[in-house]
């Protein structure tokens, strides 16, 4: 073979050298060039191309690293065999067989998930970043430990006990790839013969989990305190799993009497458990914050759970589980081999973020933040005066809209729809075959500003209008 016919595009932006390699690999992959052919020769190639040698050259090397062609002394380039060779298709095969999931978009949306990702410290995070990668260390791409590095979780629990009340040791703690795996991880540690109850409405997320990983689930009610300790006692649960800080969806904050009935509860059974999901709990505006509810246990009967995910950024992926000192030995004997799900250069910046002070002041800034939103809100809604009460307001990022005129939830969320607006039911958060007691909308704050607030509860005072 000595010519090889390439329409070449000079005035297009991919370099001729990368134009002549594309062509090549692709005419060896699909068969047209088989194994073991003859290449045209650099200068023959490039004289019948009317381009330097050295462009064919720069093709030839990429294509000789690549293992699609193989030179041989004296003789030339040849086309190798490519049955052994991965193949990639490009993106645009891939995106012909995929057909993508229409997301409808609205110009408001009351999401109770949300986070303000402008507000991420991206300076401190890319600071931190650096100092972290800034020498050769090796040490730091090698296997750690299975709980999570020592330092982060000396870290953890320091802010733990600070900020939440929650006594424990660095030993106590497990850090993980999110609230999900953790849960995953303490049903190896704890097995799957318990019947879990949760709150009702339910945090679906964990419901689910739990009944996928054959554990019995069951809802227990809740009325203005939390759940109800009768009910639990009577569902014959032995682990509740709660949200005493600020229950979600409901926004309750569970009063420190309850917490103790909880407890007592916890305290007749051997095997009985309270696993705590402190959800929210960094973000309170009026009154003292309430310490966590292990804080207030002495027996080892609350296993606590958090996360960074609500107070950093969701993609953070950094949990921690923090176990009763009778629960680690179960977990060094029976998950003790299981490896970090976090890396150890992530988990280092974190611990730096803690230590050098720069959480504490995201904290606060994102709780001004927040309250300013919540604020706002609340005194639009105010101004409404519409045939609804407001409840769970005063923590969290969001509070819930209680109607007394009628109309169901789908009406509701059709009407705001309308308007551009995403509203969410409190309805999706019962398990299915409960009732449903009332018209509830939740709408949460953190991801719109004052302005978009205003703008939201304006639109949805016409689109909720009789």
């Amino acid at each position: 073979m000595n010519e090889l016919t390439i329409n070449l595009k000079t005035e297009g932006k991919t370099p001729l050298y990368e134009q002549i390699y594309e062509y090549i690999r692709s005419e060896i992959r699909e068969g047209h060039i088989v194994s073991g052919e003859k290449l045209p020769s650099t200068r023959a190639l490039s004289r019948y191309l009317e381009v330097s040698r050295s462009t064919v050259e720069l093709a030839y090397e990429q294509l000789l690293s690549e293992g699609y062609i193989e030179a041989q002394p004296y003789r030339g380039y040849f086309a190798a065999q490519v049955d052994g060779l991965y193949q990639f298709r490009s993106q645009d095969q891939q995106e012909k067989k995929i057909s993508p999931k229409t997301k409808k978009s609205y110009c408001y949306d009351f999401t109770p998930n949300g986070v303000d990702l402008k507000s991420f410290p991206y300076n401190a995070w890319r600071k931190l970043s650096k100092e972290c990668l800034s020498d050769d260390r090796a040490e730091l791409f090698r296997l750690g430990c299975p709980q999570g590095e020592y330092g982060l979780r000396r870290a953890i629990s320091s802010y733990l006990h600070q900020a939440r009340g929650v006594n424990c040791t660095p030993d106590q703690i497990i850090v993980g790839a999110g609230n999900d795996y953790l849960m995953m991880l303490l049903c190896a540690i704890i097995g799957t013969r318990h019947k879990v109850a949760l709150e009702n409405p339910t945090y679906k997320q964990a419901y689910r989990l739990f009944e996928n990983l054959s554990c019995e689930v069951c809802t227990v009610d809740m009325d203005a305190k939390g759940m109800r300790v009768d009910e639990l006692e009577a569902s014959g649960a032995d682990i509740a799993f709660v949200m005493p800080s600020h229950q979600y969806p409901l926004g309750t904050v569970m009063p420190i009497k309850r917490r103790m009935e909880l407890l007592g509860w916890a305290n007749e059974g051997v095997n009985r458990y309270i696993i705590e999901d402190d959800y929210d709990s960094e973000f309170r505006y009026k009154g003292k914050p309430i310490p966590a509810l292990q804080g207030y246990d002495g027996k080892g009967k609350v296993i606590y759970i958090g996360t960074f995910s609500k107070s950093i950024a969701p993609a953070i992926r950094m949990s921690y589980l923090v176990l009763p000192d009778e629960l680690c030995g179960v977990y060094d004997k029976r998950c003790g081999f299981i490896n970090s799900t976090v890396s150890k250069v992530d988990q280092l910046i974190l611990q730096k973020f803690i230590d050098e002070g720069y959480y504490e002041r995201h904290l606060n800034k994102m709780r001004a933040l927040y309250k300013s939103r919540h604020d706002t809100l609340l005194s639009a809604l105010k101004d409404w005066r519409g045939d609804f009460t407001v409840s769970g307001e005063n923590a969290g990022v969001h509070l819930l809209l209680h109607f007394r005129d009628g109309r169901s939830e789908q009406d509701l969320i059709r009407l705001a729809e309308e308007k551009g607006i995403k509203v969410y039911g409190l309805s999706e958060y019962f398990v299915e075959g409960e009732k449903k007691r009332e018209s509830v909308i939740l709408l949460g704050y953190a991801n719109m500003n004052e302005e978009k607030i205003k703008e939201a509860v304006e639109l949805l005072k016409k689109a909720w209008k009789k």
